[in-house]
């Protein structure tokens, strides 16, 4: 089933080479539908104004292959313009599954409704999956909102048949007053789970479960607060990794403007103190990233001998709606196998 989550071998490091076809494509315009397939696979040649969008990858291990958790973007009832309207959208978290991490085919059935996961006629947002125990049982972390400009919440739900029918279980994941986004969590050594996730208007924090990843509590502190200009305007959605005997890395995303977005990195020794890289490992520019490159995920690829190689799955956007706001696809990077652990870390006090 699933691995230990947010493990690898080796440090994917900050060289990233983009990859030439997009992973998932947004239902095109003419879909024609409140609720477009699940499993419908579009052309890529089909007319697309960024009604509809597919964000917020999330891959996990399953059984020799993989499945990618991640989220579709519809128009709600009396709101026509859909993802280009993000605040008045509505979501649902769908599933695609990939035997080699480069061919993915998206599965029928919906994993989570907005509806189902507290959000009403808003959204569920930002797929976490981990395994709960070795019964095979998973546990779902998600971003729940249930309004325009209301605060976000994490929220859980549990699967008992392999991840594709999920029962939502009662409360939040994390207390506060905050607004909380795009939760990564890890198993620690001593039987504890923490909770990465942003904080909207404050940065990347920490929180730490007792009780076997249902409830958390935060950390004192920040993880990791806005001081790059790659991050002027917000810095969230971590993406955690436990390098073997050596450390973390975590890539987020970070705003410079509200239409320009990046992936950027830091390291380090504990999960708590964190460095950053000075310069982002993704940046916007290509065809389906031309305007943003945001919420990510880092999967291992087969491999056969060697160094592992790793692909970043993120969330493209390609700037060719008004106000650089567009078509929203969900896209990939490789890691460079020249220099899988190039690292450039700027002074702890940069952090702060």
């Amino acid at each position: 089933m699933i691995t230990t989550p947010h493990r690898v071998a080796d440090d994917p490091g900050t060289t990233w080479v983009k990859d030439e076809a997009p992973v998932i494509e947004p239902p095109p315009d003419d879909a024609g539908t409140q609720h477009p397939a699940p499993a419908g696979r579009w052309s890529p040649t089909a007319l697309r104004s960024g009604v509809y969008g597919v964000v917020t990858p999330n891959v996990v291990d399953f059984d020799g292959g993989y499945r990618m958790y991640y989220t579709q973007i519809l128009p709600r009832p009396g709101n026509p313009a859909g993802a280009n309207d993000y605040d008045n959208s509505t979501t649902r978290i769908l599933s695609a599954t990939s035997a080699d991490g480069e061919i993915w085919l998206p599965e029928s059935g919906v994993r989570l409704s907005a509806y189902d996961g507290g959000a009403g006629a808003y959204r569920v947002v930002s797929p976490e999956v981990v395994p709960m125990d070795e019964s095979g049982s998973l546990r779902m972390y998600y971003e729940c909102c249930v309004g325009p400009s209301q605060p976000s919440s994490i929220r859980s739900a549990v699967s008992t048949d392999g991840g594709l029918s999920w029962a939502v279980e009662l409360g939040v994941c994390v207390d506060g007053t905050d607004s909380y986004n795009a939760p990564r969590v890890l198993p620690l050594a001593d039987g504890r789970w923490r909770l990465y996730c942003g904080a909207r208007g404050v940065g990347i924090i920490s929180a730490i479960s007792q009780d076997g990843g249902r409830t958390f509590q935060r950390e004192p502190g920040l993880r990791l607060a806005a001081s790059l200009s790659y991050e002027a305007l917000t810095l969230f959605a971590p993406e955690v990794l436990r390098i073997a005997d050596a450390g973390y890395r975590m890539y987020s995303a970070g705003y410079s403007a509200a239409n320009r977005a990046y992936v950027l990195s830091a390291v380090s020794e504990d999960g708590l103190l964190w460095y950053k890289e000075p310069t982002p490992v993704v940046a916007p520019g290509g065809r389906w990233d031309r305007a943003k490159c945001s919420e990510m995920c880092v999967m291992s690829l087969p491999q056969s001998t060697g160094l592992a190689r790793y692909r970043m799955m993120y969330e493209a956007c390609d700037g060719t709606a008004d106000d650089e706001r567009g078509v929203w696809r969900i896209a990939s990077a490789t890691s460079s196998a020249e220099d899988p652990r190039s690292s450039s870390i700027v002074h702890p006090q940069d952090n702060m």
